[in-house]
């Protein structure tokens, strides 16, 4: 049995990223565990017709953000490591000088410690150099920034489609295996040749 990936999703917009996050992982067989913060939880209700009881059915198992004596705030309990969608920049500034006030950057900052993968979707825009110091910083402590930036080389028909190709990234950090989105592939610049005398 593969260890957990634990899932955290913050009150930035989009949390739609972390809750198709957690109907994919269950779909492919993971049993994903969940930190909803508060936030979190205000904005599933403002952005989605999700219900707070129907987010947590597809967690193997949902912790409560203010209990900092929770299982992932541990480092011998193990896991594969953790992936915060959306993540906001308070979250992001909280993981970047360790300031565990919440089991959500708790459970980041032993993720980190422990030299296991974090996975951050930074969502925010436009961005000033505060928020990319910090972005610095996590990077420089070993998490990877992956903030949700649509790309459009497969051609995206949907809202979910561009959501799956972020998520997709996401999992691919973690290797595990999927079919959210078109990779690209040798066909993709057949079809789009560079003109180099037009340049």
């Amino acid at each position: 049995m593969s260890l957990p990936l634990v899932v955290g999703i913050t009150g930035a917009t989009g949390v739609i990223y972390g809750v198709e996050m957690l109907r994919v992982l269950r779909d492919l067989g993971e049993k994903p565990h969940l930190i909803l913060s508060e936030s979190a939880i205000r904005n599933v209700h403002i952005e989605t017709d999700f219900t707070i009881d129907s987010i947590k059915e597809m967690a193997e198992v949902v912790y409560n953000n203010k209990d900092v004596g929770a299982a992932v705030a541990s480092g011998s309990f193990l896991t594969r490591g953790m992936i915060i969608a959306p993540c906001t920049v308070k979250t992001l500034s909280a993981v970047a000088n360790s300031f565990t006030y919440n089991l959500m950057i708790r459970a980041a900052d032993v993720t980190l410690k422990e030299r296991r993968k974090l996975v951050m979707m930074v969502r925010e825009t436009p961005l000033h150099e505060g928020h990319l110091d910090l972005m610095a910083k996590c990077a420089r402590l070993g998490a990877t920034i992956l903030p949700p930036m649509p790309a459009f080389y497969h051609k995206p028909a949907t809202i979910m489609d561009i959501v799956h190709q972020s998520i997709g990234k996401a999992l691919d950090q973690f290797e595990i295996k999927h079919n959210l989105f078109r990779r690209w592939a040798t066909e993709h610049a057949e079809k789009a040749p560079i003109d180099l005398a037009a340049q």
